[in-house]
């Protein structure tokens, strides 16, 4: 059976059903059954007491839904024509997201189509109910990780250096630490691919990015930018947790696969405040253009205003461009002069030099 969290009782299969019901449950009050097929359950659910259970997007025989109703119980049927489950109780796989065959007929290609096209009120309230439910699901899964982040440029090919550099951060931070980014391609997907192999030596991190070069981007091909990809995944290696956070607001940047769990979200606004949100050990940042600015200081105004005890580590990697290329660094120093945050905030040259910082703030 699936742990549950306070009062709230997930139940995501028939099987898992089946045995907490022969385990003696009498009161289903704040369960949530997702998904199930309950055309030949319903009897035996109507024997207990259903008031205070959800039923989210389940199956029912003719009549039956009303009956549990009638009982207690709150029915939320599955939105028609929506690609997205809006009641989803855990965080996604790349498997899930890319499925067996084509890109463009994958599960993602027709989740980002969905959500540009004209979405009527069923539609945004689908979208609503998935983003919550993936918020729900990313609480439970942070429980007991400590993160550090991750921002850097979605564009970086994974034929260039600073591709294996932030495979190599990715690397070193992962071994003490859960790694997230956004969740994309690019630094994002380089450093999701080094925390995934933190556990093995560094030769393995090279590995990977040398056979990942045989499709150094998503375009012109998604499917041919996942094919190394998928080997890399079916190396027997001992794997490591890291955490993606993309979303469909930019679903023309596919997500990594290298992330053991992708929060993807429909709303590009909560994605973005969700990960700021949950990195406790701090973010490092790698060179990036406009989104990575943003992201320096989204993060930097949490720490302005937060006391000495919430300031999380701030560091940017490459003196050169975060001073003259993109120089954030003046203004970012300016800012936290006098605050609590002027101590946590740093601008180093080099990837080791970013992991050792982390260590050094007790990660």
């Amino acid at each position: 059976m699936r742990r549950t969290r306070g009062r709230v009782v997930h139940v995501d299969s028939v099987d898992d059903l089946d045995a907490r019901l022969a385990a003696g449950a009498t009161r289903l009050s704040g369960w949530r059954l997702h998904g199930l097929d309950l055309t030949s359950r319903v009897d035996a659910l109507l024997e207990r007491r259903v008031a205070g259970a959800t039923f989210l997007g389940c199956r029912f025989g003719n009549g039956d839904a009303e009956r549990v109703e009638a009982a207690g119980g709150l029915v939320l049927p599955q939105l028609p024509g929506v690609p997205v489950d809006p009641y989803r109780s855990r965080l996604y796989t790349a498997g899930e997201l890319y499925g067996d065959g084509a890109y463009a007929d994958s599960p993602d290609a027709r989740a980002y189509a969905w959500s540009q096209g004209r979405l009527d009120h069923d539609d945004l309230l689908a979208g609503v109910l998935h983003d919550h439910a993936v918020d729900d699901a990313l609480a439970e899964w942070v429980t007991g990780r400590r993160l550090v982040g991750v921002m850097g440029g979605h564009s970086v090919s994974r034929a260039d250096d600073a591709y294996l550099s932030a495979a190599r951060l990715g690397h070193g931070l992962g071994a003490h630490l859960t790694v997230a980014t956004g969740g994309g391609p690019g630094a994002m997907e380089a450093v999701n691919l080094g925390g995934r192999l933190a556990a093995e030596p560094p030769e393995a991190v090279a590995t990977a990015v040398a056979l990942l070069r045989r499709a150094p981007s998503f375009r012109p091909s998604v499917d041919t930018w996942l094919a190394p990809a998928w080997e890399v995944l079916a190396d027997d290696v001992e794997v490591r947790d890291s955490l993606g956070i993309p979303t469909w607001h930019y679903g023309h940047e596919p997500s990594n696969v290298f992330a053991t769990a992708i929060a993807k979200y429909l709303h590009n606004a909560t994605r973005e405040a969700i990960l700021l949100e949950i990195c406790h050990a701090g973010i490092v940042f790698l060179p990036g253009a406009a989104g990575t600015v943003q992201e320096v200081f989204q993060d930097a105004c949490e720490n302005y205003y937060a006391d000495e005890s919430s300031v999380a580590p701030m560091v940017l990697v490459g003196r050169t461009y975060w001073t003259r290329t993109l120089p954030a660094w003046p203004l970012l120093q300016a800012l936290a002069r006098g605050r609590a945050m002027e101590d946590h905030v740093h601008l180093v040259d080099s990837v080791e030099e970013a992991t050792g910082l982390m260590g050094a703030h007790g990660a």
